[in-house]
């Protein structure tokens, strides 16, 4: 395993370490559990442990991601839902149960020999009692070793009742649901192996391996606001790390279907993003401004006047990390619904082997500069330039994220430039705006904004930021299309068009990307994906 990486040189302002607080905590394990479960690790002998444990706690977990058909990619179904057969679903799942029991021998060792003796004693002894007895013997969790036991007796037995069920011409949702439903319960009775708490962390797989990362988490002052950068960091990484485990199931040569496992990751990866994308929406700002309004209290009243323009840069500064973290919230829906709405094929599409696994390797090489910038864009808003090689470790991460980075000017330029055109035409048919004329459009490019413009200001160091931002936040503050403010609007997105126009043509000469043309049809079959068209 490898050693951990530097402490950072800071510390938080009051003391306290919220990342290493959300890698300790977010599983709920008790501190004797937690030491118990690192000795087992460290004391394994198994070949890619740490990667065999992630695997299993990430199947364990798509069990119930998977279970919830929000999770399954696809466009949104023209039929209800209790209308749909899940026998393909169901098939997948139980493929998935099946590469957890496989992994949980791989990690028991030697001691998976007691279970296959225990499970054949239970099927001879001819006497209820005895076989009661000998049930509850095995069904103890006082150390990893026991639980993981318990948990692969569990889903060894529902392997048996999925392949009855599969027998059946027509699995209806419910039927789907209660089985899985099974297989969650086992895993929430487990002591040691119980990751379905959303965002949770765990030290042996998300450790933040980059320096920089950790020292500008720990210089983040305030208690929420420190708080929500490390969540956000670490679950941008843990994100990353969903793809790897991917890609790793995408080529591997040894399993001959790897539809369960991919399914299952993939739901895990759509649970996680909604999570932190919704979460980010709706309690970053609340958190944030009630984090301010306690600090703001304890000034005494004397001092208000002395501490004026202090409190008035906190406040600037607390508004900038919203902004940010509400622009990586609104990219994380985009990518999510164009990945799963788009790039992958339905579940009961019967896709073929190759073609599906090629398909996970698309997903994963368009998701991944996505992720990556948005953890340089956080940064940067936070006030630091990460350098690329030092945080991925990923081969070639500055040509990906520089293809991206220019994907995303072109496109986002595109947008500007259709708003500035439709408001013009706007002000030339409209008698007057103080009525209830349509301000559909307008509601459309503040959301595209959000979701892709915030992160390039913040990225290309756009020099008026304020003006731009300004304008924004003076469109929504109206339901009406307001003359002054739209054309204020508008000759801040003509400057800001222009500015992107240069900073394409900035990123097309960077040295990763020499002699690669810019593939302007593909960025705009992906414009008319992000568009919804």
């Amino acid at each position: 395993m490898a050693p951990p990486p530097a402490a950072p040189r800071e510390a938080s302002p009051a003391g306290r370490n919220a990342y290493a607080e959300l890698l300790r905590d977010t599983r709920g394990l008790r501190r004797e559990q937690q030491l118990a479960r690192e000795a087992w690790l460290a004391g394994l002998s198994a070949d890619k442990k740490e990667e065999s444990l992630f695997e299993l706690e990430i199947l364990l977990k798509g069990l119930a991601c998977f279970a919830n058909p929000r999770n399954h990619p696809g466009p949104g179904r023209r039929r209800a839902t209790v209308s749909h057969d899940f026998r393909e679903h169901l098939g997948h799942a139980r493929e998935a149960m099946q590469r957890i029991v496989q992994l949980s021998r791989a990690l028991l060792g030697q001691h998976d020999r007691a279970f296959v003796f225990h499970r054949y004693l239970e099927t001879v002894l001819p006497e209820d009692n005895a076989r009661t007895r000998l049930l509850a013997a095995s069904m103890g969790q006082d150390s990893p070793e026991a639980s993981l036991g318990v948990l692969r007796h569990g889903l060894t037995n529902l392997l048996e009742v999925g392949a009855g069920l599969l027998r059946l011409s027509r699995i209806p949702l419910r039927l789907f649901y209660a089985h899985l439903s099974s297989a969650i319960r086992e895993v929430a009775q487990s002591a040691y192996f119980n990751p379905l708490r959303a965002l949770e962390f765990r030290p042996e797989f998300d450790r933040i391996g980059s320096v920089q990362v950790l020292e500008l988490i720990q210089r983040v002052p305030g208690e929420e606001a420190h708080r929500l950068v490390a969540l956000t960091f670490l679950a941008l990484f843990r994100m990353l790390r969903y793809l790897r485990l991917l890609d790793a199931i995408a080529v591997d040569p040894t399993e001959r279907r790897i539809a369960g496992r991919a399914w299952l990751v993939l739901a895990v990866l759509r649970s996680d993003a909604r999570a932190l994308s919704s979460y980010l929406r709706q309690r970053a700002g609340e958190l944030l401004a009630d984090s301010f309004e306690r600090d703001l209290l304890r000034v005494p009243a004397p001092e208000i006047a002395a501490r004026h323009d202090d409190l008035v840069g906190e406040a600037h500064r607390l508004v900038a990390i919203k902004g940010a973290l509400t622009g990586i919230s609104a990219n994380l829906r985009l990518e999510m619904r164009r990945t799963f709405e788009h790039d992958l094929p339905t579940i009961d599409a019967a896709t073929p082997e190759a073609e599906l696994r090629a398909r996970v390797r698309q997903v994963t090489s368009n998701l991944r500069p996505a992720l990556q910038n948005a953890v340089l864009f956080f940064a940067k808003s936070l006030g630091a330039r990460l350098e690329e090689g030092r945080v991925f470790d990923e081969e070639a991460v500055r040509r990906a994220t520089s293809e991206r980075l220019r994907r995303d000017v072109w496109c986002f330029a595109q947008i500007l430039r259709a708003f500035a055109i439709k408001a013009r035409h706007a002000e030339a048919r409209e008698d007057g705006w103080t009525g209830a004329a349509s301000f559909a459009f307008v509601r459309e490019f503040l959301a595209y904004f959000r979701a892709m413009g915030y992160p390039l200001l913040r990225v290309g160091d756009y020099p008026r930021f304020e003006g731009f931002m300004g304008a924004m936040a003076s469109l929504e503050e109206t339901d009406l299309l307001d003359p002054p403010r739209l054309e204020a609007a508008v000759h801040e997105s003509e400057a800001f068009h222009a500015f992107l126009t240069e900073l394409f043509d900035q990123i097309s000469r960077r040295d990763e990307l020499a002699g690669i043309p810019f593939d302007k049809p593909g960025a705009a079959r992906a414009l008319k994906l992000y568009l919804g068209d």
